[in-house]
């Protein structure tokens, strides 16, 4: 799978502060990344899941990284608040 979710260390969360937010209420939709993106959860409940039925699941003080060129679903589970940053 081409998902990574870990706690941030201290740095990468002020670091993060800086990033633009995006936020989206409870649904489910397909996504494909065509840049590796970098996420800091703030808020809410997701399950990601790749083409192949793996699902990762993250939330609230999550760091989160997806690889550029994976396709998968996203299921906000509650409403989501994250920043992020493309790379």
């Amino acid at each position: 799978m081409k998902m990574r979710v870990r706690k941030p260390t201290e740095s990468e969360a002020a670091i993060a502060k800086s990033w633009e937010i995006w936020t989206c209420e409870a649904s489910t939709f397909p996504w494909h990344y065509a840049q590796k993106e970098v996420c800091y959860i703030l808020e809410g409940e997701v399950n990601v899941e790749d083409p192949q039925g793996n699902i990762i699941s993250f939330g609230a003080g999550d760091w989160v990284e997806f690889d550029a060129g994976l396709t998968c679903t996203w299921h906000v589970k509650k409403h989501i608040r994250k920043h992020y940053h493309f790379e």
